[in-house]
């Protein structure tokens, strides 16, 4: 991977960033450029315990406060980031699709959910508290209809349902 420049959409949200506001707001820092092949690798090798593991699969975008990364994952051959899905790879081994593609993530961000929240959607009882300024982001750059945040996320595992699976094989 040698391009880690952000798109636009993605650069966009990096600029505005996230408020955790104590733990009831987002816990995300986006960064402004996707890490390095080399990083995403490291963080894989040791996330999985595999020294084998390959992360050029994924193109990290951001973390959470406890080291969990954000990622588009390249499944979908030929296709631009823009149109992989959205995944969430947690510090404790936690894993989860938090949207379809980049569009569908800037409607879970204007819902006010973060990739960590999203990919956990059924763990915690949360309602959507809307972001004015990923709203309007989402309403500059999405090519898909606004959706609530549950339904994306429900999408996305409908589409991918063995998700898990597929990552197991990518890291053993």
């Amino acid at each position: 991977m040698t391009d880690r420049m952000l798109p636009p959409a993605l650069a966009e949200v990096a600029r505005v960033g996230f408020d955790y506001d104590d733990g009831e707001g987002v816990d995300f820092e986006p960064y402004d450029l996707f890490d390095t092949a080399e990083d995403t690798t490291a963080w894989l090798r040791l996330w999985t315990g595999n020294p084998e593991a390959d992360g050029s699969a994924f193109r990290v975008f951001g973390k959470d406060g406890a080291g969990g990364l954000a990622a588009i994952w390249t499944v979908r051959p030929g296709l631009p980031p823009d149109d992989q899905p959205v995944v969430f790879l947690g510090s404790e081994g936690e894993c989860g699709l938090v949207a379809g593609n980049l569009s569908e993530l800037l409607w879970v961000l204007a819902d006010g959910f973060g990739p960590r929240e999203a990919a956990r959607y059924e763990d915690e009882e949360r309602t959507a508290r809307p972001h004015a300024a990923f709203t309007a982001i989402a309403e500059r750059f999405a090519t898909t209809p606004r959706r609530p945040a549950v339904e994306i996320v429900l999408g996305a595992r409908a589409e991918f349902p063995s998700f898990e699976e597929d990552l197991d094989a990518l890291c053993r």
